[in-house]
């Protein structure tokens, strides 16, 4: 099973409303207890429920707002969860930008010129793609012996920032 649900949501932390920052924080830890608590039953021994997150929690900077701290509970949150519904196995996958609609969305106008910063820093010297993402998600599915870990996926930006 699979968790791809929540979406970031930046800004300065004081201008946030009460109820977006619960709305971060809900997108991805109660979210994925909720799917958890309601799967554990129905999933085969070695079954894997996987959830997706990023590496905003491994940086702080003015304008991420809670996004760092969503992010950052989600690693000790997905290898309690590892313990407690063994012997289905969950991960996390932390990935770092991804070409994607949504990061389309979210950048507008800067979106070429994110992709050409990336191609130019990264130490892959591309941009991490939504392939790359799901051949990541396979393995961790497949590989029986992976469970209460987090996996990142972001062309090894966090070696250069």
């Amino acid at each position: 099973m699979l968790v791809t649900a929540g979406g970031p949501r930046y800004g300065p932390l004081l201008e946030m409303d009460p109820a977006e920052v619960g709305l971060a924080v809900s997108d991805h830890i109660v979210l994925a207890l909720d799917v958890a608590r309601n799967a554990a039953s129905r999933m085969r021994p070695g079954g894997t429920l996987l959830v997706m997150g990023g590496t905003g929690g491994r940086r702080i900077a003015r304008g991420l707002g809670i996004i760092s701290a969503a992010t950052a509970a989600l690693p000790p949150f997905i290898a309690s969860l590892a313990l407690e519904l063994a012997p289905v196995r969950v991960n996390l996958i932390a990935a770092g930008f991804v070409d994607t609609p949504l990061s389309a969305t979210l950048l507008g106008d800067g979106l070429d010129a994110r992709r050409a910063e990336l191609r130019d820093t990264l130490p892959i010297g591309r941009v991490v793609t939504p392939q790359d993402v799901a051949a990541l998600a396979v393995h961790i599915m497949t590989n029986t012996a992976l469970t209460g870990a987090t996996y990142d996926i972001d062309g090894g930006q966090q070696l250069i920032h």
